[in-house]
């Protein structure tokens, strides 16, 4: 494939990010296309089938797991990496059981997200670290595990944790999720 040929879709809600990331990778000779959440992907996939594809976890108030699954289902061939603010190992999981390549945290640079699109296989090289896992990230894990389940619904994740609904918004008011 040369590099006229690359095509990519990227799906995100933040239009600054999106137009930011679409150039970037513009540059480095990819035809892109963008989306900003399910419902325009569908539209895109009609007429489009990307070699690659970028896709925001946190769309709005949906979740990008959809357009994951949406991706695999229409053109199974499509190289997906996940980009989030909400970085847990349920998501983490979750996106790569429904087809993602890799799952990167926010912010990754173009750079970071093709060299994603390039290891195709796991690496059983990968360091094994002993890390001690503090309340506060286990907490962020659950909070962040539930606003999955919930399709990023506040108001229902926090009656799911048993809180109110400010105090879950005041938590992830203190961790940026963009």
């Amino acid at each position: 494939m040369d590099d006229t040929s690359k095509t990519l879709v990227i799906v995100e809600d933040d239009l600054t990010f999106a137009r930011t990331l679409a150039r970037s990778f513009e540059r480095r000779g990819y035809r892109v296309s963008t989306a900003h959440g399910s419902a325009e992907l569908t539209a895109l996939l009609e007429v489009e089938r990307p070699d690659y594809a970028v896709v925001d976890l946190k769309l709005g108030t949906e979740s990008g797991l959809g357009c994951v699954r949406l991706l695999k289902e229409r053109h199974p061939d499509t190289r997906i990496v996940v980009l989030t603010g909400y970085a847990s190992i349920a998501t983490a999981v979750e996106a790569i059981k429904l087809g993602a390549m890799n799952y990167l945290p926010k912010p990754a640079n173009t750079d970071e997200i093709e060299a994603a699109f390039g290891r195709t296989a796991g690496d059983t090289e990968a360091p094994i670290t002993r890390q001690a896992t503090s309340i506060k990230t286990w907490e962020w894990e659950r909070i962040n595990e539930t606003l999955a389940e919930t399709g990023f619904n506040i108001s229902e994740t926090a009656r799911r944790l048993g809180m109110h609904r400010r105090t879950l918004a005041r938590k992830l008011e203190k961790r940026p999720v963009k």
